[in-house]
């Protein structure tokens, strides 16, 4: 498994804060709005709303609105958004900086949010990252994608069919459904890496190959990068639940508290697999230097028998002429029996050994 890091931009260096200029991949696609719109009475539209009638959605009969905007590179169009629902020019600013740590902030009419999706590509297998923005407003939720596709195919499902309480709350429960979307995402990131520490195990117990260690260090650096934007999850969760400003009810907390234990439980699976492929490397150079001395054992093995042979074989290969042996008529068989015996007699000995 691979894993593509953003690279940090220079682009905001010398800019004054608020400066909105988008950090990251860069993106050529349109960008484009999508609305659902409710009331608790069972009313529901959703649309996909050009930017100029953004407003129109705004100034319509008080109701539930999820605003999503994928295409964040569109600055214009997010300046739109932003004037509408009067949005700080610090939060349009960390909404374009797409390598931002998750995040929680707190403003006078809305809470800012900034979380990362992971996605493993089906054809390469390569773990990418997107950067997901939130502003939970009174009766509004707005969510900012860098790209089109997403895991939050599931909730839509659920805001059509009016499934379970997702109808019936306000913008806070949304927010926790696309929240909890977003960890449930993690969950089978980590599996697949799972699925893929458990065949290493295999296959290093069965035939280690010389691309084991590449691999245990590619997932590695993939473990890393998870903890290093799920940890901050922790605080992020943690401040919707204490936050004071009251965007956030208490029936929504208590489900919030469980999506804060499951982010405590992606950690611990982390550290844990972390934990694992270091034995795995372990076990891994630990098979190598025992081959190593398997193969060092027997060529040791070998040389040491066949040196008193070659011993042997070379005090009688010298052409001196007054040798006693040479002229006798059994020494040539008697030699090679000697030398049988003697090869019989040290591998004798090894095998009492238990050398080999």
């Amino acid at each position: 498994m691979t894993t593509r890091v953003p690279t940090r931009g220079s682009k905001k260096i010398g800019q004054r804060p608020g400066s909105l200029i988008h950090v990251g991949t860069e993106r050529t696609g349109k960008a484009r709005i999508t609305v659902f719109s409710y009331t608790h009475q069972g009313r529901l539209s959703e649309h996909e709303v050009p930017e100029k009638e953004i407003a129109a959605w705004c100034t319509e009969e008080p109701s539930v609105l999820w605003m999503n905007m994928d295409g964040i590179h569109d600055i214009e169009m997010l300046k739109t958004i932003g004037n509408v629902f009067t949005i700080h020019p610090l939060t349009l600013e960390d909404i374009l900086n797409t390598e931002h740590r998750p995040k929680m902030e707190e403003y006078d009419t809305y809470l800012f949010m900034v979380l990362k999706l992971f996605t493993l590509s089906e054809d390469l297998g390569e773990l990418e990252i997107e950067q997901v923005s939130f502003a939970l407003g009174e009766n509004y939720i707005l969510s900012f994608q860098e790209q089109q596709g997403d895991v939050f195919d599931e909730v839509r499902s659920r805001i059509r069919a009016g499934k379970g309480k997702i109808r019936s709350q306000g913008a806070d429960y949304i927010t926790y459904a696309l929240i909890d979307a977003v960890v449930d995402s993690y969950f089978l990131v980590l599996e697949h890496i799972s699925d893929r520490i458990e065949s290493l195990e295999e296959e290093l117990l069965i035939s280690p190959n010389p691309g084991m260690p590449e691999e245990i260090h590619s997932l590695k650096r993939s473990l890393i990068l998870l903890r290093k934007f799920i940890s901050p999850m922790r605080e992020v969760v943690s401040g919707f639940l204490h936050t004071e400003s009251g965007l956030i009810r208490d029936p929504t907390k208590i489900y919030l508290r469980d999506v804060h234990d499951h982010i405590i439980q992606l950690i611990e699976t982390i550290q844990s697999h972390r934990d694992i492929l270091s034995g795995l490397l372990d076990l891994y150079l630990s098979s190598i230097s025992q081959r190593m001395n398997e193969v060092m054992k027997i060529l040791t093995i070998i040389a040491t028998i066949f040196i008193p042979l070659t011993f042997v074989a070379g005090v009688y290969g010298m052409n001196f002429e007054y040798m006693p042996e040479l002229k006798w008529r059994w020494a040539y068989p008697s030699l090679w029996a000697f030398m049988l015996v003697m090869f019989g007699g040290m591998v004798y000995f090894f095998r009492k050994k238990k050398w080999f």
